[in-house]
Protein backbone atom coordinates (compact mmCIF):
# COMPACT_ATOMS: atom_id res chain seq x y z
CA UNK A 1 0.00 0.00 0.00
CA UNK A 2 2.89 2.41 1.09
CA UNK A 3 4.86 1.33 -2.00
CA UNK A 4 1.85 2.29 -4.89
CA UNK A 5 1.77 5.72 -2.86
CA UNK A 6 4.85 6.52 -2.84
CA UNK A 7 4.86 5.39 -6.91
CA UNK A 8 1.70 7.93 -7.20
CA UNK A 9 3.37 10.66 -5.62
CA UNK A 10 6.73 10.04 -7.83
CA UNK A 11 4.45 9.93 -11.10
CA UNK A 12 2.53 13.17 -10.18
CA UNK A 13 5.96 14.52 -8.98
CA UNK A 14 7.32 13.39 -12.76
CA UNK A 15 3.85 14.88 -14.75
CA UNK A 16 4.64 18.20 -12.89
CA UNK A 17 8.43 18.77 -14.10
CA UNK A 18 7.19 17.51 -17.60
CA UNK A 19 4.20 20.11 -17.71
CA UNK A 20 6.61 22.81 -16.22
CA UNK A 21 9.37 21.90 -19.11
CA UNK A 22 6.97 22.07 -21.75
CA UNK A 23 5.61 25.53 -20.64
CA UNK A 24 9.01 26.89 -21.24
CA UNK A 25 9.58 25.29 -23.75
CA UNK A 26 6.33 26.02 -25.41
CA UNK A 27 7.25 29.95 -24.34
CA UNK A 28 10.61 30.10 -25.78
CA UNK A 29 9.21 28.51 -29.26
CA UNK A 30 6.29 30.21 -29.68
CA UNK A 31 5.61 31.57 -33.14
CA UNK A 32 3.25 33.29 -35.48
CA UNK A 33 3.61 32.63 -39.37
CA UNK A 34 3.37 35.48 -41.23
CA UNK A 35 3.82 36.82 -45.25
CA UNK A 36 6.23 39.47 -46.01
CA UNK A 37 6.80 41.80 -48.50
CA UNK A 38 8.22 39.66 -50.75
CA UNK A 39 5.69 36.77 -50.49
CA UNK A 40 7.35 34.48 -48.34
CA UNK A 41 5.84 32.82 -45.49
CA UNK A 42 8.59 32.75 -41.88
CA UNK A 43 7.93 31.83 -39.22
CA UNK A 44 8.78 34.44 -36.49
CA UNK A 45 9.20 34.43 -33.05
CA UNK A 46 6.29 36.50 -31.11
CA UNK A 47 7.15 38.70 -29.14
CA UNK A 48 10.98 39.77 -30.20
CA UNK A 49 12.79 41.26 -28.10
CA UNK A 50 15.82 41.74 -29.84
CA UNK A 51 15.99 42.53 -33.41
CA UNK A 52 18.30 43.87 -36.30
CA UNK A 53 17.26 46.25 -39.65
CA UNK A 54 19.46 46.41 -42.52
CA UNK A 55 18.31 48.35 -46.12
CA UNK A 56 16.71 51.57 -46.89
CA UNK A 57 14.30 53.27 -44.35
CA UNK A 58 13.85 49.82 -42.31
CA UNK A 59 15.04 51.26 -39.05
CA UNK A 60 12.94 54.15 -39.19
CA UNK A 61 10.10 52.29 -38.99
CA UNK A 62 10.83 50.72 -35.72
CA UNK A 63 11.48 54.18 -34.48
CA UNK A 64 8.21 55.36 -35.39
CA UNK A 65 6.66 52.24 -34.02
CA UNK A 66 8.24 53.31 -30.80
CA UNK A 67 10.28 50.04 -31.11
CA UNK A 68 13.84 51.22 -30.65
CA UNK A 69 14.56 49.82 -27.34
CA UNK A 70 14.85 46.64 -29.15
CA UNK A 71 17.20 47.37 -31.78
CA UNK A 72 20.34 45.68 -30.97
CA UNK A 73 22.67 46.62 -33.78
CA UNK A 74 22.95 48.68 -36.90
CA UNK A 75 24.23 49.32 -40.40
CA UNK A 76 27.33 51.68 -40.22
CA UNK A 77 25.56 54.40 -42.87
CA UNK A 78 23.35 55.10 -40.05
CA UNK A 79 26.05 56.63 -38.29
CA UNK A 80 27.07 58.89 -41.13
CA UNK A 81 25.89 62.38 -41.25
CA UNK A 82 23.40 62.25 -43.89
CA UNK A 83 21.26 65.23 -43.62
CA UNK A 84 17.34 64.85 -43.05
CA UNK A 85 17.00 61.54 -41.04
CA UNK A 86 14.66 63.05 -38.21
CA UNK A 87 14.33 59.19 -36.81
CA UNK A 88 18.11 59.54 -35.49
CA UNK A 89 17.66 63.08 -34.46
CA UNK A 90 15.22 61.59 -32.18
CA UNK A 91 17.70 58.33 -30.72
CA UNK A 92 21.22 59.70 -30.85
CA UNK A 93 21.67 56.48 -28.58
CA UNK A 94 21.13 54.10 -31.70
CA UNK A 95 24.62 55.84 -32.41
CA UNK A 96 26.42 53.58 -29.79
CA UNK A 97 24.59 50.21 -31.11
CA UNK A 98 27.29 47.41 -32.77
CA UNK A 99 27.37 47.74 -36.62
CA UNK A 100 25.99 45.01 -38.38
CA UNK A 101 26.26 45.23 -41.62
CA UNK A 102 27.37 48.53 -43.96
CA UNK A 103 24.26 49.34 -44.94
CA UNK A 104 23.64 52.63 -47.86
CA UNK A 105 22.29 52.55 -51.27
CA UNK A 106 25.15 50.66 -52.67
CA UNK A 107 24.27 47.89 -50.15
CA UNK A 108 20.30 47.55 -51.34
CA UNK A 109 19.67 43.77 -51.54
CA UNK A 110 23.18 42.30 -49.84
CA UNK A 111 23.42 40.07 -46.62
CA UNK A 112 25.01 42.25 -43.56
CA UNK A 113 28.25 40.73 -41.67
CA UNK A 114 27.45 37.34 -40.72
CA UNK A 115 29.77 37.03 -37.83
CA UNK A 116 28.79 40.78 -36.26
CA UNK A 117 25.17 40.10 -36.48
CA UNK A 118 25.46 36.52 -34.66
CA UNK A 119 27.27 38.11 -31.78
CA UNK A 120 24.50 40.14 -31.07
CA UNK A 121 22.20 38.07 -31.00
CA UNK A 122 19.07 38.83 -33.04
CA UNK A 123 15.81 37.19 -32.69
CA UNK A 124 14.51 38.59 -36.15
CA UNK A 125 16.63 40.28 -39.07
CA UNK A 126 14.17 42.88 -40.75
CA UNK A 127 15.04 43.71 -44.20
CA UNK A 128 13.92 46.68 -46.58
CA UNK A 129 14.04 46.10 -50.29
CA UNK A 130 15.47 42.43 -49.72
CA UNK A 131 14.25 39.82 -52.48
CA UNK A 132 12.74 36.71 -51.59
CA UNK A 133 15.34 34.58 -52.81
CA UNK A 134 18.28 36.54 -50.77
CA UNK A 135 15.99 36.43 -47.99
CA UNK A 136 15.50 33.13 -47.58
CA UNK A 137 19.26 32.48 -48.52
CA UNK A 138 20.64 34.68 -45.69
CA UNK A 139 17.83 32.73 -43.19
CA UNK A 140 18.72 28.89 -44.17
CA UNK A 141 23.02 30.49 -43.32
CA UNK A 142 22.44 32.20 -40.08
CA UNK A 143 19.48 30.55 -38.59
CA UNK A 144 17.52 33.41 -38.25
CA UNK A 145 13.87 34.47 -38.80
CA UNK A 146 14.18 36.88 -42.17
CA UNK A 147 11.38 39.18 -42.76
CA UNK A 148 11.58 41.74 -45.83
CA UNK A 149 9.50 45.31 -45.64
CA UNK A 150 9.01 47.78 -48.89
CA UNK A 151 7.52 51.34 -48.84
CA UNK A 152 7.00 50.69 -52.30
CA UNK A 153 8.79 52.89 -54.93
CA UNK A 154 11.85 54.41 -54.14
CA UNK A 155 11.87 58.56 -53.36
CA UNK A 156 7.86 57.90 -52.12
CA UNK A 157 5.88 55.41 -50.44
CA UNK A 158 2.51 53.67 -50.71
CA UNK A 159 0.23 50.68 -49.86
CA UNK A 160 3.26 48.45 -49.49
CA UNK A 161 4.40 50.57 -46.77
CA UNK A 162 1.31 50.40 -45.20
CA UNK A 163 1.12 46.98 -45.61
CA UNK A 164 5.13 46.36 -44.04
CA UNK A 165 3.64 48.85 -41.06
CA UNK A 166 1.26 46.15 -40.26
CA UNK A 167 3.27 43.58 -40.57
CA UNK A 168 5.58 44.91 -38.00
CA UNK A 169 2.99 45.90 -35.53
CA UNK A 170 1.72 42.27 -35.79
CA UNK A 171 5.05 41.09 -35.22
CA UNK A 172 5.66 43.44 -32.50
CA UNK A 173 2.83 43.92 -30.78
CA UNK A 174 2.34 47.21 -32.11
CA UNK A 175 -0.84 46.85 -34.09
CA UNK A 176 -2.58 50.23 -33.03
CA UNK A 177 1.17 51.85 -33.45
CA UNK A 178 0.86 51.01 -36.83
CA UNK A 179 -2.84 52.32 -37.33
CA UNK A 180 -2.13 55.66 -35.91
CA UNK A 181 0.47 56.49 -38.07
CA UNK A 182 -1.20 55.24 -41.18
CA UNK A 183 -4.45 57.26 -39.97
CA UNK A 184 -2.18 60.44 -39.37
CA UNK A 185 -0.39 60.14 -42.42
CA UNK A 186 -3.72 59.95 -44.22
CA UNK A 187 -5.77 62.55 -42.47
CA UNK A 188 -2.75 65.10 -43.13
CA UNK A 189 -2.71 63.77 -46.59
CA UNK A 190 -6.73 64.66 -47.12
CA UNK A 191 -5.93 67.90 -45.68
CA UNK A 192 -3.94 69.13 -47.65
CA UNK A 193 -6.03 68.01 -50.72
CA UNK A 194 -9.20 69.10 -49.03
CA UNK A 195 -7.22 72.80 -49.09
CA UNK A 196 -5.90 72.93 -52.59
CA UNK A 197 -9.23 71.28 -54.21
CA UNK A 198 -10.46 73.87 -56.00
CA UNK A 199 -8.16 76.76 -57.00
CA UNK A 200 -8.29 77.30 -60.74
CA UNK A 201 -5.34 75.79 -62.43
CA UNK A 202 -4.79 78.48 -65.11
CA UNK A 203 -4.12 80.90 -61.38
CA UNK A 204 -1.43 78.51 -60.23
CA UNK A 205 2.12 79.18 -60.57
CA UNK A 206 3.97 76.73 -62.23
CA UNK A 207 6.35 74.53 -59.94
CA UNK A 208 10.07 72.90 -60.36
CA UNK A 209 12.27 71.42 -57.69
CA UNK A 210 15.55 70.57 -58.00
CA UNK A 211 18.23 69.03 -55.72
CA UNK A 212 16.33 66.43 -54.95
CA UNK A 213 17.88 63.13 -52.78
CA UNK A 214 18.87 60.74 -54.94
CA UNK A 215 21.53 57.84 -54.01
CA UNK A 216 23.23 60.99 -52.35
CA UNK A 217 23.03 64.57 -52.92
CA UNK A 218 22.42 66.15 -55.73
CA UNK A 219 22.17 69.45 -58.29
CA UNK A 220 19.45 71.81 -59.56
CA UNK A 221 19.04 68.55 -62.18
CA UNK A 222 17.86 66.04 -59.78
CA UNK A 223 13.63 66.05 -59.90
CA UNK A 224 10.66 64.07 -59.56
CA UNK A 225 7.71 63.89 -61.58
CA UNK A 226 5.45 63.10 -58.74
CA UNK A 227 6.99 65.08 -55.78
CA UNK A 228 5.00 63.88 -52.81
CA UNK A 229 4.87 67.88 -51.55
CA UNK A 230 3.59 68.55 -54.73
CA UNK A 231 1.43 65.89 -55.42
CA UNK A 232 -0.42 66.72 -51.72
CA UNK A 233 -1.09 69.92 -52.94
CA UNK A 234 -1.91 69.83 -56.16
CA UNK A 235 1.14 71.94 -57.36
CA UNK A 236 1.20 72.60 -61.35
CA UNK A 237 4.99 70.79 -61.54
CA UNK A 238 6.57 71.47 -64.98
CA UNK A 239 8.42 68.08 -64.46
CA UNK A 240 5.28 66.07 -65.18
CA UNK A 241 4.73 64.83 -69.09
CA UNK A 242 8.55 64.73 -69.81
CA UNK A 243 8.42 60.83 -70.01
CA UNK A 244 8.44 58.87 -66.98
CA UNK A 245 7.30 59.02 -63.72
CA UNK A 246 9.70 59.07 -60.97
CA UNK A 247 13.15 60.68 -60.93
CA UNK A 248 14.91 62.63 -63.27
CA UNK A 249 17.74 64.42 -64.15
CA UNK A 250 17.09 67.75 -66.17
CA UNK A 251 19.45 69.58 -67.67
CA UNK A 252 19.44 73.38 -67.15
CA UNK A 253 18.47 74.10 -71.24
CA UNK A 254 15.35 72.26 -70.53
CA UNK A 255 14.63 73.92 -67.09
CA UNK A 256 15.35 77.58 -68.58
CA UNK A 257 12.88 76.19 -71.56
CA UNK A 258 10.45 75.68 -69.09
CA UNK A 259 10.63 78.79 -66.94
CA UNK A 260 8.63 78.08 -63.88
CA UNK A 261 7.49 80.96 -61.74
CA UNK A 262 8.58 79.23 -58.28
CA UNK A 263 11.38 76.79 -57.44
CA UNK A 264 12.04 75.19 -54.40
CA UNK A 265 15.51 73.42 -53.79
CA UNK A 266 16.50 70.54 -51.67
CA UNK A 267 18.37 71.55 -49.01
CA UNK A 268 19.93 67.45 -49.64
CA UNK A 269 21.60 69.90 -52.34
CA UNK A 270 21.94 73.29 -51.35
CA UNK A 271 25.92 73.22 -51.06
CA UNK A 272 26.28 71.46 -54.90
CA UNK A 273 23.60 74.03 -56.21
CA UNK A 274 25.57 76.86 -54.23
CA UNK A 275 28.83 75.86 -55.58
CA UNK A 276 27.43 75.93 -59.23
CA UNK A 277 25.15 78.78 -58.87
CA UNK A 278 28.72 81.19 -58.38
CA UNK A 279 30.03 78.74 -61.68
CA UNK A 280 27.25 79.87 -63.71
CA UNK A 281 25.10 82.92 -62.13
CA UNK A 282 24.03 84.00 -65.46
CA UNK A 283 22.02 80.46 -66.32
CA UNK A 284 20.61 80.49 -63.10
CA UNK A 285 19.49 84.35 -62.76
CA UNK A 286 18.01 83.59 -66.65
CA UNK A 287 15.61 81.53 -64.81
CA UNK A 288 12.25 83.88 -63.62
CA UNK A 289 12.11 82.51 -60.21
CA UNK A 290 15.93 83.39 -59.83
CA UNK A 291 15.49 86.21 -61.10
CA UNK A 292 12.64 87.78 -59.35
CA UNK A 293 13.62 85.88 -55.60
CA UNK A 294 10.87 83.51 -55.87
CA UNK A 295 13.28 80.55 -55.27
CA UNK A 296 12.53 78.66 -51.62
CA UNK A 297 14.45 75.41 -49.54
CA UNK A 298 12.63 72.72 -48.43
CA UNK A 299 13.72 70.36 -45.86
CA UNK A 300 15.34 66.59 -47.29
CA UNK A 301 12.39 64.10 -47.20
CA UNK A 302 14.44 61.26 -49.65
CA UNK A 303 17.60 60.13 -46.96
CA UNK A 304 18.13 56.46 -46.73
CA UNK A 305 14.24 56.07 -48.07
CA UNK A 306 11.83 58.42 -47.20
CA UNK A 307 11.16 60.56 -44.14
CA UNK A 308 6.95 60.52 -44.08
CA UNK A 309 6.99 63.41 -41.30
CA UNK A 310 9.64 65.29 -43.41
CA UNK A 311 7.06 64.93 -46.72
CA UNK A 312 4.03 66.19 -44.79
CA UNK A 313 5.95 69.34 -43.32
CA UNK A 314 7.19 70.09 -46.84
CA UNK A 315 3.94 69.95 -47.84
CA UNK A 316 2.17 72.57 -45.70
CA UNK A 317 5.45 74.91 -45.97
CA UNK A 318 5.23 74.65 -49.87
CA UNK A 319 1.35 75.22 -49.67
CA UNK A 320 1.77 78.01 -47.15
CA UNK A 321 4.21 79.59 -49.76
CA UNK A 322 1.94 78.93 -52.90
CA UNK A 323 -1.28 79.34 -51.97
CA UNK A 324 -1.23 81.21 -49.01
CA UNK A 325 -4.47 82.54 -47.91
CA UNK A 326 -5.35 78.59 -47.86
CA UNK A 327 -2.99 78.11 -45.29
CA UNK A 328 -3.31 81.39 -43.19
CA UNK A 329 -4.64 79.40 -40.24
CA UNK A 330 -1.63 77.02 -40.03
CA UNK A 331 1.52 78.36 -38.03
CA UNK A 332 4.59 76.13 -39.53
CA UNK A 333 6.59 76.01 -36.08
CA UNK A 334 3.54 74.41 -34.37
CA UNK A 335 2.80 72.13 -37.70
CA UNK A 336 6.64 70.69 -37.43
CA UNK A 337 6.73 70.11 -33.56
CA UNK A 338 3.60 68.66 -33.65
CA UNK A 339 4.36 66.31 -37.11
CA UNK A 340 7.81 65.54 -35.25
CA UNK A 341 6.56 64.62 -32.16
CA UNK A 342 3.85 61.96 -33.20
CA UNK A 343 6.19 60.30 -35.39
CA UNK A 344 8.95 60.23 -33.71
CA UNK A 345 8.05 61.13 -29.93
CA UNK A 346 9.77 65.03 -30.26
CA UNK A 347 10.33 67.80 -32.33
CA UNK A 348 13.69 67.84 -33.80
CA UNK A 349 13.47 71.59 -35.35
CA UNK A 350 16.36 72.43 -33.96
CA UNK A 351 18.35 70.08 -36.05
CA UNK A 352 16.62 69.56 -38.90
CA UNK A 353 17.44 73.82 -39.00
CA UNK A 354 20.90 73.63 -38.40
CA UNK A 355 21.80 71.22 -40.90
CA UNK A 356 19.42 72.42 -43.24
CA UNK A 357 18.58 75.63 -42.89
CA UNK A 358 15.13 77.38 -42.08
CA UNK A 359 12.71 75.96 -43.75
CA UNK A 360 10.66 77.87 -46.53
CA UNK A 361 12.75 80.92 -46.62
CA UNK A 362 14.04 82.48 -49.49
CA UNK A 363 17.28 80.96 -50.92
CA UNK A 364 20.00 83.36 -51.71
CA UNK A 365 23.35 82.82 -53.37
Amino acid sequence: MRRDYECSLHVIALLSILVFLSSLSSHATSTMRVNDSSGRTVNVPAGASRIICIGSGCLRLICYLGAQDRIVGIESFEKTQQVGRSYRYANPELLNLPIIAAGGPGNINKEPDLEAVLKVKPEIIFACYMDGDRADTLQKKIGISVVTLSYGRFGSFGNELYTSLRLLGKILGKEKRAEEIIVFTEKSKADLFKRTSGIDETSKPSVYVGGVGYRGAQGIESTETDYLPFEWIKAKNIAKGLGKEGHHFINKEKILALNPDVIFLDALGLSIITSDYAKYPQIYQALNAFSKGRVYTLWPFNAYMTNIDTVIIDSYAAGSILYPEKFRDIDMHKKIDEVYSFYIGKSVSEPMKKDAGVLGVRWKP
